[in-house]
């Protein structure tokens, strides 16, 4: 980043929409690159529905929730009629490898391609994914679990863990169950409604969210590209053919797609300069997931005239009390309590996070914790980095590149890097002109992927996470 010049502040917000100057498709790219795209597209859908078919047919690590709960039709969804055999780490891989091949074609020919193309793209692969088995991670239970103490059981999910009863019908699913809620309380309070639906009818419906927000983000990160005069099929598929969006957030059905959705939103409303409607919108994201607030300063700074930015100040301070009052209403005094959780959650160490991985390099412990002196090193290359990208942004720079690079910095300091935490970046690099934060988005999605390889494990400590 530029941070020690002045940059002028580009046009890049307008108070009305407008429309793109050129179609999509940009016949000026060489036909064998089309093809190539095209191929591309292909590529990632049958990586999808491979992927899923191979997943609904066996038991595997790679459905961790059928390794101690058992593999129930409702969980391993209607491709397991196929019976196409277990999907082995060298299935696994060969799709993922099949799928990241895919995204790197429709990247390089994305000029070329209909917006239409790439949605239709991004909607077959989620409607693959849906059909399939939680991948990956067990999370989702985790969300029905917490759903469940509260409305079932009658208690708070910010003072109680899973492991609290453990006869529910959800508890044989769990990874997590000694730990209580990390997720705020806009999420935790909206998941109620999935308590009476049972464990079957909560994940469908966790399911369909995450399919849902997930194309809906990208439909509106297309649009956002429209108003900015930057090519939308290209924005569109740089963020909805992902493969760690796929096969990470999306086959994993997490919550952090509603955060995409959002943050979505949030830059198409400060695209049509909306900045309050931008705000708003963040304040939710906060109150879903704490971490959004990374880029609370950033969406300040996003107008040029100070009385707007003090305007700003003024939404975000009264959202966030209404978020605190709703907490308190429905949670008393353990209100904040998830935040301890979120601070504990830090304190672990996975795997292949990247301080991790470095303190493995250099020969210190990495067994479950890392030295303190360590944490704190990258705890303040993340406040330095964090510094001078709003000076950056205060003195003129794209209030989306600074957040982009924030964000960047959060990923590579936490010791808890989960690899569908990168989703996070991907609609700030995909709407900016800068190559080096969209680099930055590629490397972390590359590093994501292949922490997932078993052809990897020689280079990585520990095992695949």
């Amino acid at each position: 980043m530029e941070v020690t010049t002045r940059v002028p502040r580009a046009p890049s917000e307008v108070a009305r929409p407008r429309r793109p100057a050129a179609p999509s498709a940009d016949v000026s790219v060489p036909a064998a690159w089309r093809v190539l795209a095209r191929a591309g597209l292909g590529a990632i859908v049958l990586g999808a529905v491979l992927l899923v078919a191979f997943a609904a047919s066996q038991r595997s690590v790679y459905v961790p929730a059928s390794i101690r709960g058992g593999f129930p039709g409702w969980l391993s969804g209607p491709l397991h009629a196929l019976a196409l055999g277990r999907l082995s780490s060298d299935r696994f891989q060969d799709v993922l490898i099949l799928m990241s091949i895919g995204y790197g074609l429709v990247l390089v020919g994305a000029q070329s391609l209909s917006l239409r193309a790439v949605l239709v793209t991004v909607g077959l692969a989620n409607l693959a994914l849906f059909l399939g088995p939680p991948l990956l991670s067990q999370d989702v239970f985790g969300y029905l679990s917490f759903a469940r103490l509260a409305v079932v059981h009658g208690l708070d999910p910010y003072n109680h863990a899973s492991a609290a009863v453990p006869g529910d019908a959800v508890y044989r699913y769990l990874g997590w169950r000694t730990v209580d809620s990390p997720y705020g309380p806009l999420y935790t309070i909206a998941s109620y409604v999935l308590a009476p639906l049972g464990v079957a009818g909560g994940l469908w419906v966790l399911k369909a969210i995450a399919v849902s927000t997930t194309f809906a983000a990208v439909v509106l990160v297309a649009r956002a590209a429209q108003i900015l005069g930057r090519p939308a099929a290209a924005a569109a598929a740089f963020v909805g053919l992902n493969p760690v969006l796929l096969v990470d957030a999306v086959g994993g059905f997490h919550n952090d797609t509603l955060l995409l959705l959002l943050f979505a939103a949030m830059l198409l409303f400060a695209a049509t300069a909306h900045y309050g409607r931008a705000m708003v919108v963040l304040v939710v994201a906060i109150g879903i997931k704490l971490s959004a607030g990374l880029v609370l300063p950033f969406l300040v700074l996003a107008p040029p005239q100070m009385r707007e930015r003090r305007r700003l100040v003024a939404i975000a301070a009264s959202g966030l009390s209404v978020v605190v009052i709703l907490a308190a209403i429905a949670f008393g005094t353990h209100a904040l309590a998830f935040v301890n959780s979120i601070q504990g959650e830090q304190n672990m160490v996975a795997t292949h996070s990247v301080p991790n991985e470095l303190a493995r390099l250099f020969g210190l412990p990495t067994i479950y914790s890392l030295p303190t002196w360590w944490r704190d090193l990258f705890i303040v290359g993340l406040i330095v980095v964090t510094v001078l990208a709003l000076r950056w942004t205060w003195r003129g720079g794209d209030w989306r590149v600074g957040a982009g690079w924030a964000t960047v910095a959060l990923l590579l300091s936490t010791a808890w890097l989960l690899p569908w935490y990168i989703i996070w970046l991907l609609p700030f690099a995909a709407l900016v002109p800068n190559r080096r934060l969209r680099a930055a988005s590629l490397a972390l999605t590359a590093y994501a992927v292949l922490i997932r390889l078993p052809l990897a494990s020689s280079l990585l400590g520990g095992r695949r996470s």
